[in-house]
């Protein structure tokens, strides 16, 4: 009877416990976005009400305005909303957001493609204390609306613009002269924009962390130039597919950029071992490189980077995918990478499983992703029977 009486009491307990608002601060409803509603969500709200400080509800698609208005009302001290994927959403939720959340620090809208400028300007009136609005792959969104988040949202450190492709370089002039404060800056696949609104960035954003820029096809060394110039504390630069860059800019970049720790420099197809050499010399941070089908590469900037500084303790991962003047002298001079955790070797065809087994010897922990193509079979007796290269045997 007192074991019964004791369970009583705690079930009672954990019930009050359960239903207190204030017990609730965060929630993450990731995990369960299938069976989430609009009802979920606002009975949630209800419940925790001025409690509730972060709440993301990424990826369900049962989520729509009316619930996020019900919502807004009730948790007017939200910080950290993130609604990516919710692809029912409209511009009305961030007029919700503007009139009820003025605390909103960190918004996550990934996604939700029928955002339209008329979003950010809600946002730029209501939410003056936005720290960090993710909008990639919101494709209405134009230089009109960054312009008025930008002009009244000056404390802005991250910007995610993944996928916007109607934005231009004057969006970026907004942004370079209205985001003093801006750490974090992405613009992979935007391709309209250039030099010219890229410089902007680097003038006037002189605390800039990490770029991306990948798939912007028109950036040259100027950007490169740019952002030794004006970017010091710069540690993450990402320009996979900007084919237009060389030695040049990467020279000036790594020779004042000296606190990089991650590069993605796939597809820079004129880059040689000379960027590899500047790197080794003046980057001792770098962790992560992906030279992925850069195939000027050759085992002498592997052997530079090997002996670099940032060899020994730092760096973790490197991607060499599809470069084929490779060999497996590289593994050799990779073998003192003590931090090393993974290498990418796929198509790299001089690179052998013998090699791969002498490194393995150094470093037996490290992930190896390698492909290796059967051997031709020889022709049927007879020569009748059709001989195909080792990839269509693959297949």
């Amino acid at each position: 009877t007192r074991s019964v009486f004791v369970f009583l009491f705690f079930l009672q307990s954990w019930n009050v416990l359960a239903l207190d608002g204030s017990n609730w601060q965060r929630i993450d409803l990731f995990d369960f976005q299938r069976d989430i509603e609009g009802r979920v969500v606002e009975n949630i709200s209800k419940r925790c009400g001025g409690f509730l400080r972060k709440l993301s509800l990424r990826g369900c698609l049962g989520v729509g305005d009316s619930a996020l208005r019900t919502f807004a009302q009730n948790c007017r001290n939200i910080e950290l909303l993130s609604l990516n994927g919710c692809t029912k959403i409209t511009d009305s939720t961030c007029n919700s957001l503007s009139k009820f959340c003025p605390k909103l620090k960190h918004l996550d809208l990934a996604s939700c493609t029928s955002i339209t400028n008329l979003s950010l300007k809600a946002l730029s009136e209501g939410c003056p204390l936005l720290e960090q609005l993710n909008i990639s792959w919101c494709d209405q969104v134009t230089k009109d609306g960054v312009q008025a988040l930008v002009r009244c949202c000056p404390g802005l450190k991250g910007l995610f613009l993944k996928g916007c492709t109607q934005l231009e370089d004057e969006a970026l002039k907004h942004i370079g002269a209205h985001c003093p404060e801006l750490v974090t800056l992405n613009l992979q696949t935007c391709s309209q924009i250039t030099d010219e609104g890229l410089i902007t960035i680097c003038r006037g954003c002189h605390r800039l962390q990490s770029l991306c820029v990948s798939g912007c096809a028109n950036i040259t060394d100027a950007i490169l130039n740019a952002l030794g110039q004006n970017c010091p504390r710069l540690r993450i630069l990402e320009v996979a597919r900007c084919s237009q860059l060389t030695d040049v800019g990467f020279t000036t970049l790594a020779r004042n950029c000296h606190e990089l720790e991650k590069m993605d420099l796939e597809e820079c197809v004129q880059i040689t071992d000379a960027t590899l050499i500047q790197l080794s010399i003046h980057c001792p941070r770098l962790q992560v490189l992906s030279l992925s089908h850069c195939e000027l590469i050759t085992d002498d900037g592997i052997r530079h980077l090997g002996s670099g500084p940032c060899a020994h303790d730092r760096l973790e991962v490197i991607e060499l995918d599809n470069c084929p003047l490779i060999t497996d002298a590289s593994l050799e001079h990779l073998k003192t990478c003590h931090s090393l955790d993974r290498i990418e070797l796929y198509d790299c065809q001089q690179i052998t499983r013998a090699g791969i087994k002498r490194l393995r010897t150094h470093l037996p922990n490290i992930k190896v992703h390698a492909y290796f193509a059967p051997v031709t079979p020889p022709p049927s007796v007879g020569g009748s029977r059709q001989r195909f290269c080792r990839c269509c045997i693959l297949l």
